[in-house]
């Protein structure tokens, strides 16, 4: 066995014998140089190993620690590995719920969006500002689809820096990532069409699948490891799926990172059975740790996988740009983006341009996510505290979203409307799923500033779930 990998096993034997535990200080590398023997290059691969498969963090300036113990490892004992479903109506709930994180005196734990006094918004006013004042009435000409020619050699570059060959003219241009993703599917289906989904999924997801009267195989995805590889496999052998739509980095709900073995299983496997992936990778930018992972579009050797992203999620939710990397795809979306939204707008693209033609960006995503993986551990630690100790606690390496399990016999859906009268908002299972298996789960924003009133609303939040635990009703 190599060096590195004796040296991964034994800190994987000492923390499963909670030698050390979630949350301690591993020895530093060079304390661990002297302990081991081993060089300083062996010691740094094993901790960078350790920290890709999750076992340990790595703080800026500060060294290792041994990552937050997950608290539970499977689905509900209910859960089906495999759902149908022909007819997905889920649109009027998730519309009501995401219309009440909009009112600034609700607490917005329900909310989709990180805080946008993360983001560095006066830098992208001058930029818009700049832009504005130069504008000239053929920029309007040349920022329709596929979109800016300086905003898409970008892109490129910026794959090319993760050793992705993406061509400018490949990337499309579009409303934020939601219609990268949407645009995406119809290109790659008709009504009827199978697509699969993982399950819990993004509600994004389910409204595309219902809008355009397609039918869902929703497919069990593990809180830690994500897709079940087999069941998927099973489903593509039985049913003509056309299209596969899901996250393979900071899965919305659950927050998983697909390891890298898994990646590549994953697009062979769709490959294999001829099935387009529509890779949605809104918060690939928000990972903890030494290093970003690579998406499922990495490994694709067919030319498979519809890569989309944007901004809104970690630079600016109100420009409403984003893209998708469609290959072989990318004149269909052109085409059908110009019998919807036409294009997307001129000066929040060129305002683009300015800001990404500086280091700032980088700077300022290094920033974001030390403060994001500080807030959450905040919010975890708070949720401890005020949440009934029966409540599991799913965390991930990065992303702002708490996945939480609690006791059957609270209802989401309910405790959801009882904390919206207290002027709280939770993300309740029930928009995750075509199906009741995820009930007694809620997923819990964690990108605001820790305060006392924040602490205060999880709290009560504590305090609706010990009540219903209670068996008191609801007036």
């Amino acid at each position: 066995m190599a060096k590195y990998l004796q040296l991964i096993d034994q800190i994987q034997q000492q923390i499963a014998s909670e030698i050390w535990l979630p949350g301690e200080k591993l020895p530093s590398l060079r304390e661990q140089v002297a302990q081991s023997g081993m060089s300083l290059m062996t010691v740094m691969h094993a901790y960078q190993v350790l920290e890709s498969q999750g076992w340990i963090v790595s703080r800026p300036q500060s060294g290792y620690y041994v990552a937050p113990r997950a608290e539970f490892l499977s689905q509900p004992a209910s859960h089906q590995k495999v759902q149908l479903t022909e007819s997905v109506d889920i649109n009027d709930f998730i519309f009501e719920v995401l219309q009440a994180c909009r009112d600034p005196d609700i607490m917005p734990f329900g909310s989709a969006f990180p805080d946008p006094e993360l983001f560095p918004q006066r830098q992208l006013m001058r930029s818009l500002s700049a832009v504005s004042h130069s504008l000239k009435p053929a920029d309007a000409l040349n920022n329709l689809p596929p979109g800016n020619e300086a905003l898409r050699k970008t892109l490129s570059k910026r794959y090319a820096l993760q050793g992705i060959q993406v061509s400018p003219e490949e990337i499309v241009i579009t409303n934020g990532a939601m219609e990268a993703l949407n645009l995406s599917l119809q290109a790659v289906t008709v009504p009827g069409d199978w697509v699969v989904v993982e399950n819990p999924c993004f509600y994004g997801a389910l409204q595309a699948i219902e809008r355009l009267q397609l039918k869902a195989v929703a497919i069990a995805s593990h809180p830690q490891h994500g897709i079940d590889l087999t069941e998927l496999a099973a489903t593509l052998a039985k049913l003509p799926v056309k299209a596969c739509w899901m996250m393979s980095n900071q899965q919305n709900p659950l927050g998983c990172t697909l390891s890298r073995e898994k990646k590549q299983a994953l697009v062979a496997l769709l490959e294999a059975h001829q099935v387009t992936l529509i890779e949605d990778d809104v918060y690939s930018e928000l990972w903890f740790g030494s290093e970003k992972p690579l998406p499922a579009k990495a490994f694709e050797k067919q030319d498979s996988v519809l890569h989309c992203s944007s901004f809104s999620k970690n630079l600016v939710a109100g420009f409403r740009v984003g893209w998708v990397a469609a290959g072989r795809h990318a004149q269909r979306i052109q085409r059908l983006q110009l019998m919807s939204t036409i294009s997307t707008s001129a000066p929040m693209q060129l305002a683009l341009v300015d800001y990404l033609s500086s280091r700032s960006y980088d700077v300022h995503l290094r920033r974001l996510r030390q403060r994001l993986e500080q807030r959450k551990s905040l919010a975890r630690q708070s949720l401890r505290r005020h949440l009934p100790a029966s409540a599991k606690i799913n965390d991930s390496q990065g992303g702002y979203f708490l996945w939480i399990e609690l006791p059957e016999a609270v209802n989401t859906t309910e405790l959801y409307y009882r904390a919206l009268r207290e002027k709280i908002s939770i993300a309740p299972g029930k928009m995750f799923s075509t199906s009741e298996q995820y009930a007694n789960y809620f997923r819990f924003n964690t990108a605001w500033e820790w305060n006392d009133l924040r602490e205060a609303a999880v709290a009560t939040l504590g305090r609706l779930i010990a009540e219903m635990l209670q068996g008191q009703r609801w007036p």
